[in-house]
């Protein structure tokens, strides 16, 4: 069972540091070649399609499977594997952290502008990318250390 639920941690973890690494190299880039007309709707549509089941089974197993693989005993699991899985689960939460606190909020203040009187692209976008750009930054290594740290975990 331990063995199951760390290859689902190193396997959630793994596909979700894809996701925000292909955000960081290629979307995010993308996006920011559009004028400010076509950024803002675009950016729009994405954050309302990605938080889908599959996405929140993912993202949710991110914290789950490691949190279940370090608290199931295990024998001959040794201090440093035991080290690894919380080091991967403590960078894995404060990815969520900085999802949750940082760029949720900027969502949300994307789409509460859409049809106002506050709906300037440009504004819009000024408020938004920059900030955004950044927590996006900080929770892609967030979840590419942890998912060394679970890899390290697992093959050791």
């Amino acid at each position: 069972m331990a063995t199951l639920l760390l290859a689902l941690a190193v396997g959630c973890t793994g596909l979700y540091a894809g996701f925000l690494l292909i955000f960081l190299t290629g979307i995010m880039p993308a996006l920011a070649r559009l004028t400010d007309a076509e950024f803002v709707p675009a950016m729009r549509r994405i954050n309302e399609w990605v938080p889908k089941p599959l996405f929140l089974a993912v993202f949710l197993g991110v914290i789950a499977f490691p949190l279940a693989a370090f608290l199931v005993p295990v024998d001959g699991r040794t201090d440093t594997q035991k080290w690894l899985v919380l080091a991967g689960l403590v960078c894995a939460t404060l990815n969520h952290l900085v999802t949750v606190a940082g760029n949720v909020p900027l969502n949300e203040a994307l789409a509460a502008s859409e049809g106002t009187a506050d709906d300037d692209p440009a504004r819009v976008r000024a408020a938004f990318e920059k900030r955004w750009n950044g927590f996006h930054r900080v929770r892609t290594v967030l979840i590419t250390v942890s998912f060394g740290l679970l890899t390290a975990a697992a093959v050791l």
